[in-house]
């Protein structure tokens, strides 16, 4: 099948689908040839033929990118972890499990203080499913949860403002994007291995 038959939906179903876990295209594979496309249908060919049989190089490029803008400023990176803990917290299992691990992990340097957490908070995971959802007084460690969360989101916002953790993303999304768009566009699948792409040659 012609990949300009192949709409956005059905692309991204099969890349949804398909395997990741395959390794990625070699370098002399990846950059072996560019050449622009000539019409805008042969480059939407090309882009949607290229974003799936190119799709673990560029993950690599995405997460080398970020890797950089990361190393450059890792209070970015800690901005973002913080206030992915914090959305993870909202989760009543993932709080559950984090409140209790916290207090073993405790327990194991002073027993008397995890003691005292466990009491005041008492049993998360034994709150039944029902009043877990009327209750807005949940505990994690003894304090309630949306102190805990709270005070990481606020720790995190602080941490974005000083740290231009949100200029330090976007750059690298929009370094990572711009380098997979002209690939995708320019790149070209060579003969020998466009037989290869599952969805039938690309032009």
């Amino acid at each position: 099948m012609d990949w300009q038959n192949v709409t956005a939906e059905e692309l991204l179903d099969a890349l949804r689908e398909v395997e990741w876990t395959v390794p990625p295209r070699p370098p002399n594979e990846f950059f072996a040839k560019f050449t622009p496309p000539k019409t805008l249908s042969k480059w939407q060919s090309r882009v949607k033929c290229n974003v799936y049989y190119y799709r673990a190089n560029y993950v690599i490029i995405l997460f080398i990118s970020f890797a950089i803008a990361f190393y450059r400023n890792p209070y970015a990176l800690l901005a973002v972890a913080l206030s992915s803990l914090a959305l993870l917290c909202l989760n009543d299992s993932f709080a559950s499990a984090l409140s209790d691990r916290t207090i073993r992990l405790i327990r194991k340097v002073n027993a008397p203080l995890a003691a005292k957490m466990r009491s005041a908070g008492g049993s998360f995971s034994s709150i039944p499913a029902s009043s877990r959802r009327k209750s807005s007084g949940l505990y994690m460690i003894g304090v309630p949860r949306s102190f805990i969360v709270g005070g990481l989101a606020s720790v995190s916002l602080i941490i974005i403002y000083l740290s231009s953790a949100l200029t330090t993303i976007f750059a690298a999304f929009g370094i990572s994007f711009s380098v997979i768009l002209v690939h995708a566009s320019c790149g070209v699948v060579t003969t020998t291995t466009r037989y290869k792409c599952p969805k039938g040659p690309m032009m």
